[in-house]
């Protein structure tokens, strides 16, 4: 019973960051587009730690959600918030 309400979870955290990569696709704002992925790596560094893998969410955590959105928000200060069409 435990493993099959893991497993619902793991099912319903994968199509709720499939929308947040969505989202992030077709956001004009790149700073939301960001921010959704964030979000989406919070999501998939939970699913590791379900999956039992801390050791692999400590650096996901560290580079994902940490490193990767503040490289971007600096690189969107230097080329402009909004996407060109």
């Amino acid at each position: 019973m435990l493993e099959e309400t893991i497993f619902i979870i793991i099912g319903l955290i994968s199509m709720i960051s499939v929308l947040f990569v969505a989202l992030a696709i077709v956001s004009k704002d790149l700073l939301k587009a960001i921010m959704f992925s964030a979000v989406q790596s919070t999501l998939y560094a939970f699913l590791l730690f379900l999956l039992m893998a801390p050791d692999i969410v400590l650096v996901y955590i560290a580079i994902s959600v940490g490193l990767l959105p503040l490289i971007s928000i600096v690189l969107i200060k230097k080329v402009g918030r909004y996407e060109k069409t």
